[in-house]
């Protein structure tokens, strides 16, 4: 069985975190020449007995889906993470379990995120809605653009909004949730809930009572029945890395977690690579908006975090969108994988050159972070001002804001 890359993502309550906001982060640790596009969908009605083709299988459509921004292996239909319009967040990590995960050709557990993002409106309607998909359509098929073999995961997922997060933990259609309303949750590519479950699949239980891995004796600890026999992963020094925080939890000490490589949570292995980061504040007072950061190019300790919130006209970023192949993708062709088409998407070109000079020139490296630190900051005051003013939001002033930012972002590496 492969082992899952050592991704990471969080949510931090108030009042651990500042300002009665709830910050959310996640990174995306992925094979590392993999592209990840930052891509919004506006909301949409649809018609009846329409279809959805997600990434393997198609399902039905719902009537109407919610405006999503998310960010997503470019190969694939559904998103590593994201956020609607309604304040709903929802990262995942690809999870090994005792029960080996079904290669055959299902929902991915990317595919889910996004549909719990399109048709759900609080954090509890995208749980709700998961989890009835899984029941119906299961999870599998492979998580990586990979001829040679099938690298099929169970899921396990974050759903954030204003009021509380969901941790919600599969085990093929099987699966355990946990409400949390406080304090600092961090969930990894291991199992973690426990005694503590506020929702369970009904037969959750029986069915590992039938697998001889729970005697019905005793209380039930779900990480104990199904984590794998050799799970020797720890994400300790990860989860600790955002709850030893002495101060109070902002959006700069989640970004600054998210690019912390000596704690493991920003990857850049031989195989992995931390491909995309996004971070979320989504204030507890509904007359605030909700803002989402998203680098949308690989590596936190050496990207941009850049601004967007939802508003009726979003400008569209077509630099931080890859190439579409159509039908002729090798990932919606089988066998499928067959070739590996350059995804590369023009943000993504761009800040390849920045890498080059970061790893590479000591002293150009330094003056080029030090501007790109100062170009998110510029960014992070002018979102502080939105949210510390008590007039309404213009939409107008911030339809084009992450366009933009990417727009200056583009300019500078050039």
């Amino acid at each position: 069985m492969a082992a899952a890359p050592p991704s990471y993502c969080f949510v931090a309550f108030p009042p651990r975190a500042k300002d009665g906001l709830v910050v959310f982060g996640k990174n995306s640790a992925r094979p590392r020449d993999e592209v990840q596009e930052v891509v919004y969908f506006s909301a949409a009605d649809h018609e009846q007995e329409s279809k959805v083709e997600c990434t393997y299988i198609s399902i039905d459509q719902v009537p109407r889906t919610h405006a999503i921004m998310i960010s997503r292996p470019a190969w694939l239909w559904g998103a590593e993470m994201g956020a609607n319009e309604h304040g709903v967040c929802i990262a995942n990590e690809a999870i090994n379990t005792r029960e080996p995960a079904a290669e055959i050709e299902a929902l991915l557990g990317m595919d889910l995120v996004r549909l719990g993002l399109e048709r759900g409106e609080t954090a509890k309607e995208a749980l709700d809605v998961i989890v009835s998909l899984l029941e119906e359509h299961g999870q599998g098929g492979n998580y990586y653009e990979d001829a040679n073999s099938c690298h099929s995961f169970q899921s396990a997922y974050l759903i954030v909004d204003r009021d509380e997060a969901w941790v919600l933990e599969t085990v093929g259609k099987y699966w355990a949730a946990e409400k949390v309303t406080e304090g600092v949750r961090c969930i990894c590519n291991r199992l973690s809930l426990t005694t503590k479950m506020d929702a369970e699949h009904p037969e959750l239980r029986s069915y590992a009572q039938s697998q001889g891995w729970w005697t019905g004796e005793g209380e039930f600890n779900f990480s104990e029945v199904f984590s794998p026999v050799e799970d020797h992963l720890d994400c300790g020094a990860g989860k600790d890395s955002l709850e030893k925080q002495e101060e109070s939890i902002t959006v700069q000490t989640m970004m600054n977690t998210l690019r912390d490589k000596a704690s493991g949570v920003c990857i850049d292995s031989e195989s992995f690579l931390t491909t995309a980061s996004g971070v979320s504040v989504l204030p507890q007072n509904r007359s605030s908006p909700c803002i989402h950061y998203f680098t949308g190019t690989p590596d936190p300790s050496r990207s941009i975090f850049k601004p967007f919130i939802f508003v009726d006209d979003v400008k569209l970023v077509p630099k931080t969108q890859s190439p579409c192949f159509g039908d002729d993708d090798p990932a919606k062709k089988e066998p499928r994988f067959q070739e590996k088409p350059d995804r590369r998407h023009e943000l993504y070109k761009a800040h390849e050159w920045a890498r080059a000079i970061l790893e590479s020139d000591q002293e150009q490296g330094r003056k080029l972070r030090s501007t790109m630190l100062e170009l998110e900051k510029q960014g992070l005051e002018a979102m502080e001002e939105i949210l510390t003013s008590s007039g309404p939001l213009d939409p107008a002033e911030v339809g084009d804001l992450f366009y933009d930012c990417v727009d200056t972002e583009i300019k500078f590496f050039k």
